[in-house]
């Protein structure tokens, strides 16, 4: 693995940190891209009083002087602003564990004398420094023509039809002005209403959101060991955060209920280049990439921390009783599109890293250039007959 980043920090403590090495030299990265991420992060409808706290903004430290990388670690910070408030606070007991958040395992695997230990590292405010790394490879892969981008594809029972808009590369405008980054306006205001109802309920939603990958190169991840294959690397980081429970490579689910024949993405020839009918398989075969675009989609469940009370134990009084609410959100999956993006991209150009090998943006460039112009006369088959002998024989 060429990549390799840490995250350290509390949800209320001072700041979060974050050191990201291997980063090849002389990609542009800017302070505005990143910040840009963490706003998008920040956004409003569904949020809970923490985002009226926090205006997030990176501080870059190491690894990117002049607005270049260096080719050496990058040491990036975000400042806690909610610190201020809880510094020289009397933290109550915090005895009543969550159901669906970390509390009752955490404090069992730690043995913390408190569950707020617990809860401050697993809290999803940990995102905010994994969307400043993620951004970082988002800027790397535009300056190498491969476009990434992310929408909210369902809030409840409200669904957006996908297939409309995963071959769409113009997205941008239209997510980032809807309020729960949805791309259809109609399917937005439908969704806006299934959040303000939850909201009224004292509830919470989850829902889903879709990253689609395009001119992703082909031939990218491995078949030949479980862990080098690519669909696996990113639906384990796509796991990873907070509130998922399931992920979806391509059209994953209905694929099972289908008959082989109208599943697999069959293959043409257009002139001298390889192309495929369909995508229905989201850009992976084999655990490596096919140059189609790359689909995935995570589920996210609804928050755990709902303003109506549900059964949990009192673990120092040792009988039943009910949650106490702590400040949350009544949706986060809104907000929580550059988060996965961003995640995505850290696996993507990890990929391509090792595909292509280099150390510097001019070695990359070419190289990804060629993968990603691929054509038949690029694959050299002998078409003669051969022996599969063994030296054991």
């Amino acid at each position: 693995m060429k990549i390799r980043y840490l995250t350290a920090g509390e949800s209320h403590g001072p700041e979060l940190t974050a050191i990201l090495e291997g980063i090849p030299s002389n990609f542009i990265i800017t302070k505005e891209y990143i910040d840009s991420f963490l706003s998008r992060r920040q956004k409003s409808l569904g949020s809970g009083g923490r985002m009226n706290i926090e205006k997030d903004e990176v501080l870059i430290s190491s690894g990117v002087v002049n607005n270049k990388t260096t080719g050496g670690p990058i040491a990036l910070k975000i400042i806690n602003r909610d610190w201020n408030n809880w510094k020289d606070k009397e933290v109550e007991p915090f005895v009543v564990p969550r159901p669906g958040h970390a509390d009752l395992v955490g404090t069992l695997k730690y043995n913390h004398e408190d569950i707020r230990i617990a809860l401050e590292r697993a809290s999803a405010r940990e995102t905010a420094i994994r969307c400043a790394v993620g951004a970082i490879a988002h800027q790397i892969l535009e300056q190498l023509n491969i476009s990434i981008i992310g929408f909210v594809s369902s809030i409840g029972k409200q669904e957006l039809d996908v297939s409309k808009f995963i071959t769409d590369t113009d997205l941008k405008d239209s997510i980032y002005n809807s309020e729960v980054s949805c791309p259809d306006e109609e399917t937005s205001k439908l969704m806006i209403d299934e959040i303000k109802s939850a909201r009224k309920k004292k509830d919470t939603l989850g829902g889903s959101i879709t990253c689609v990958a395009t001119n992703f190169p082909p031939a990218c991840g491995s078949y030949v060991h479980f862990d080098r294959k690519l669909d696996a690397i990113i639906s384990s980081s796509m796991m990873s955060v907070q509130s998922v429970k399931a992920v979806e490579i391509g059209d994953g689910f209905d694929s099972s209920k289908k008959f082989g024949t109208e599943v697999q993405d069959q293959i043409v020839l257009n002139e001298k280049k390889v192309e495929r009918i369909t995508n229905n398989l989201g850009g992976f075969e084999g655990g490596m990439t096919t140059g189609e675009p790359i689909v995935v989609t995570s589920y996210l469940k609804p928050i755990s921390t709902t303003l109506t009370p549900i059964k949990s134990v009192n673990l120092v009084e040792q009988v039943e009783t009910e949650t106490n609410y702590e400040r949350s959100d009544t949706c986060a999956v809104p907000r929580a599109v550059p988060i996965f993006e961003s995640v995505f991209s850290i696996d993507l150009l990890n990929s391509l890293l090792e595909k292509t090998g280099g150390d510097s943006k001019e070695e990359i460039h070419s190289r990804v250039v060629k993968l990603q112009e691929f054509t038949i006369d690029d694959i050299s088959l002998s078409n003669k007959n051969w022996n599969m002998k063994y030296e054991n024989e």
